[in-house]
């Protein structure tokens, strides 16, 4: 259990040490959502990932020099970093290099230089490791060193956070260019592949500042989790890329609360797990993205369209009704009547629930769920005998979905070509999106060869 105390201790801020490691690895978290929302948006994510694992025979060779050069030196940590830089830089200018090779993919060229460089940083280490001075500390590199991160370590990398913070704004108008649309900014006349180049870089610095926090296989974590779990908030990129460094602002410093508050864990470990947490709660209740919402609007959108086919199924009903009547009266059946027919009182004429559910290939609990709804919007009012009887309000929205599906009907059919035994279907995929505008200008279109009338008549026998 975690004691109130030491808690409140940690939370203040009391400890000089803890003081330290926050501010380095919350300028860590920012760095790389603030990166990886532009890596993210150029669908390169996981360069992150290549130049981690190529950092580390980087670690590697700068001790097997170091310590070839002066015994007992090779654990240098800035010079360790240095070495993790020139790798990983090395790894991805040898992905450039073998993506120019035409039949190797991006993917496959990002897994090529990822099994090389790993796979010779595990034999340096092997090798390591058979010296009479061992690798002891070189796991600090490979899984972070969070909790236990020096005055030295954290001016570093409060250093070079700035500087990539300081780049970020700077160019913050190139990079959006560069990641929605990359010809346009060549036709700008752009450097585009510098640009890149720059944007690469970053990752670079942002992966050996990370190392020493969260270690080179986690470190992609970094730069892949908060931007995508800020994807889910926005669909801007300048609040993207803020939502995304606060994500990984909050991340790190709820993963050094805790390695704060309890001996013995992983700080680096939690930093990642609190990041895949936010984004957990983002994948669900993200307001733009979320599931949880798009459900809710999928579910709002599929009532609204049952309530329409509802309408459209009384007013058809109400106007067979007609039809038969004037038939009865041996009176030719014309778009004048019909037009009598829709302008009488839709309100006065019950409907009986089965000629509605007769009407569409519903099922009966649907059938069930969307009269429920339009009982509940008032669009429909069950009268003594259980018939259904159109509102006001429902008369005029039937009336209006009715003439909606109708002006697309006679529209496919007298400019698309399409025949009559199958426009009903495909103008249920579309009448429910039209837009007064587009509704005006099929009126337009339509007011040579159909007659002036505020309800077609349908054009199915």
């Amino acid at each position: 259990m975690i004691a109130a105390n030491d808690l409140l201790r940690v939370l203040t801020l009391q400890d000089y040490n803890t003081r330290v490691v926050l501010l380095g690895t919350v300028l860590f978290g920012v760095c790389g959502g603030v990166v990886g929302a532009f890596m993210l948006l150029r669908k390169k994510a996981l360069v992150g990932d290549v130049a981690s694992h190529a950092a580390l025979p980087g670690i590697g060779l700068s001790y097997l020099i170091l310590e070839s050069l002066t015994p007992g030196s090779g654990k240098s940590p800035h010079w360790l970093l240095a070495g993790a830089g020139l790798t990983a830089a090395g790894g991805l200018l040898g992905t450039r290099l073998i993506q120019r090779i035409r039949l190797i993919k991006e993917d496959a060229a990002m897994g090529i230089v990822l099994s090389i460089f790993f796979g010779f940083g595990i034999v340096l280490l092997t090798i390591i490791q058979r010296l009479p001075t061992g690798s002891a500390g070189l796991n600090e590199f490979i899984f972070g060193k969070a909790a236990a991160l020096t005055e030295s370590d954290v001016t570093s990398i409060v250093i070079a956070s700035v500087l990539v913070l300081v780049v970020c704004c700077a160019m913050y108008k190139e990079f959006s260019v560069l990641c929605f649309d990359e010809s346009y900014a060549a036709v700008l006349g752009w450097p585009v592949a510098r640009l890149d180049l720059l944007l690469t870089s970053l990752v670079v610095v942002v992966t050996v500042i990370g190392i020493p926090s969260v270690g080179l296989l986690l470190v992609v974590a970094q730069l892949v989790i908060p931007p995508t779990a800020a994807r889910f908030w926005t669909n801007r990129l300048g609040p993207m890329v803020v939502i995304s460094g606060l994500i990984g602002a909050l991340s790190a410093a709820v993963g050094i609360v805790a390695s704060a508050c309890v001996p013995n864990l992983a700080a680096g470990a939690i930093i990642v797990l609190a990041g895949t947490a936010i984004f957990a709660v983002s994948l669900l209740w993200g307001w733009q993205r979320g599931v949880v919402w798009q459900w809710l609007q999928q579910r709002e959108t599929h009532l609204h369209i049952g309530q329409i086919d509802l309408l459209r199924a009384c007013f058809e009903v109400i106007e067979s009704v007609a039809e038969r009547t004037e038939m009865g009266n041996n009176l030719p059946i014309s778009p004048a009547t019909m037009t009598a027919a829709a302008d009488r009182d839709l309100t006065a004429i019950p409907i009986s629930r089965e000629s509605l559910f007769g009407s569409r290939t519903w099922s009966a609990p649907r059938f069930a769920r969307v009269l429920a709804g339009a009982l509940r919007e008032s669009l429909i009012r069950l009268d003594a005998e259980n018939h259904v009887r159109l509102t006001n309000a429902g008369a005029r929205r039937a009336k209006r979905a009715t003439r909606n599906h109708r002006l697309w009907e006679l529209y496919l059919i007298h400019f698309a070509d399409t025949a009559p035994s199958r426009v009903d279907r495909e103008a249920d995929q579309i009448e429910h999106v039209l837009e007064p505008a587009l509704i005006e200008q099929l009126e337009s279109l339509l007011d040579q060869r159909i007659a002036c009338v505020k309800i077609p008549e349908s054009p199915h026998e």
